[in-house]
């Protein structure tokens, strides 16, 4: 496994590999069913701003905790971004929740910022069997189910790491519908829930860490695609790599 993080070398690779074009177009793809032409937009915890390239809203803002040159908004922290109230019709979020070391205040700040009825649409890990077995292998982040997402205390991550990632807080937030709706339902409701993701993930080649995997042509890539729904369907608490979500703002 190597290039961890390297935003630029996986703009590189997107060119090359359809692999991974395949997947993180699909990543993105199912999101514009939420995005309207010409309204307000911005992606937090951007890192290389794929949605400026999937999504149908080119003039989206794209946003980091970091100073990288192809940002539209530098050194943004999501957990406290000082932008106007409700000032955004919608937010992505992919893969950066896992990210933040206090995802109850990531979702206050969210809430803070959208517009009324404005959408937080997310992507992120979903801690499957599979996926813990994975991470196991190739030691690329990791999960801790003994965490408390809903703490404004004790972080689910290390704070001073941007690349320190915990795989489970997906799970820890949203399965448990309950506790959802005890300590967000006056904020969000769900919209949108489906499992997504297992063996596109696993021969992409890797987003931000590499790995080897068996190029395949648009009609095979398709094909594991049905596979994939069909897995994330039927088993996702064992198959399912990862998880769409979209909130909507009360």
């Amino acid at each position: 496994m190597k290039h961890i993080g390297n935003v630029i070398k996986v703009l590189e690779e997107l060119k090359k590999n359809k692999n991974l074009y395949f997947l993180i177009k699909n990543r993105f793809n199912w999101m514009n069913n939420f995005i309207e032409l010409n309204k307000s937009g911005i992606e937090v915890g951007a890192a290389a701003g794929f949605s400026k390239i999937f999504t149908k809203n080119k003039s989206i803002l794209i946003s980091d905790f970091c100073n990288d040159s192809h940002l539209d908004i530098k050194n943004l922290d999501a957990q406290k971004t000082n932008l106007q109230s409700e000032t955004f019709d919608y937010i992505i979020a992919s893969n950066m929740i896992h990210h933040v070391p206090y995802p109850i205040k990531f979702f206050y700040e969210m809430h803070r910022i959208l517009k009324k009825n404005g959408k937080l649409i997310i992507f992120e890990p979903n801690c499957s069997l599979l996926f813990q077995i994975i991470a196991l292998i190739t030691k690329h982040e990791g999960y801790d189910f003994t965490v408390d997402p809903w703490s404004i205390e004790k972080p689910i991550v290390e704070e001073n790491h941007l690349w320190a990632g915990n795989m489970a807080a997906s799970n820890l937030i949203f399965d448990n519908e309950i506790l959802f709706k005890e300590k967000l339902g006056d904020m969000f409701y769900v919209a949108h829930n489906k499992y997504d993701e297992c063996l596109t993930f696993i021969n992409s080649g890797g987003v931000y860490s590499k790995t080897s995997y068996i190029p395949l042509n648009n009609f095979f890539l398709k094909l594991v695609r049905i596979v994939d729904s069909f897995l994330c369907f039927v088993m996702p608490s064992i198959f399912a790599l990862g998880r769409q979500i979209v909130l909507e703002k009360k």
